[in-house]
């Protein structure tokens, strides 16, 4: 495991570090468990839960949903997961010593399912100091097989947000695609990681996902965006909201907040991502 100056220095380098062992194989379990009962609706309503079958096994239930955001709003596990104390450390690390939270995302991949094209967190997550750092937590071992995270090393440092438009594949869900960046794909890098491994990668860092491969396995992560506390959050999730404005649907998970004086709100809902492209969306413009 890096050291916290290592890792500072390749994550400014990279545009990213894995840290592999953060959760135990309990807390992956434990996740796993409550994953499924986000999946049942046993949590509460989720916008776009499918409608499950009598006699469906826990495996079928979870394949029905591609991913599902803001599962902490109805898990009080998951809600709990953004403040996990080893992924903090790290956080403290590559961000700052105050940090905040502003999403979450449980990712289900099971076998067949699509990836997610190349694209920027910080093209949907805006924030006005680059601060932007994914924390994507592996619940299975991650592969190049059951569609691994690839990355552009080092694509994060020109501090440019690329143009995207709709792709064209049915091997990606309808997230859109970054394009006229300089790297070339083929310097690509697969990011296998073992359960309980953590990939941590700048929000500028061009990244990608492909389909799974496997006829029987999942891929299942959780990922939690996180930023600086000293910045403003100007995120306009759903299309509603004043571009520019401060976000205060978030939550504090390191140090403190400088804009505590404005209290917190309640904006977000949780929703299952689809996994063909909807041209009315204004979730992933």
């Amino acid at each position: 495991m890096d050291t916290p100056t290592d890792r500072g220095i390749r994550y400014r380098d990279d545009g990213f570090i894995v840290e592999p062992n953060l959760l135990s194989r309990a807390e992956v379990d434990a996740t796993i468990a409550e994953a499924l009962a986000v999946c049942r609706g046993d949590r509460g309503p989720i916008d776009g839960l499918a409608e499950l079958d009598e006699g469906d096994t826990d495996a079928e239930i979870m394949r029905r949903h591609l991913a599902i955001h803001f599962p902490h709003k109805i898990s009080k596990l998951f809600l709990e997961l953004l403040s996990q104390p080893a992924i903090v450390d790290v956080l403290r690390d590559v961000i700052g010593p105050n940090v905040k939270c502003m999403q979450s995302m449980l990712f289900i991949k099971a076998a067949r399912k699509p990836g997610q094209a190349w694209h920027q967190d910080e093209n949907f997550i805006p924030t006005r100091d680059r601060s932007l750092c994914g924390a994507w937590i592996a619940l299975d071992d991650a592969t190049i097989d059951n569609g691994c995270l690839w990355v552009l090393p080092g694509s994060h440092v020109h501090g440019v947000i690329w143009p995207s438009k709709p792709h064209e594949t049915q091997d990606f869900d309808e997230g859109r695609e970054s394009f006229g960046f300089p790297e070339s794909a083929d310097r690509a890098v697969p990011v296998e990681v073992e359960a309980g491994g953590v990939v941590f990668f700048n929000g500028y860092l061009l990244h990608r996902s492909l389909p799974n491969r496997t006829p029987d396995r999942f891929r299942r992560a959780l990922v939690n965006h996180y930023m600086s506390a000293e910045s403003l959050l100007p995120w306009d999730w759903d299309g509603r909201l004043a571009a520019t404005r401060d976000n205060r649907d978030i939550v504090l998970v390191a140090g403190g907040d400088p804009y505590a004086y404005k209290g917190t709100e309640n904006l977000t809902f949780p929703y299952v991502r689809r996994e063909v492209p909807d041209p009315e969306s204004k979730l992933f413009r």
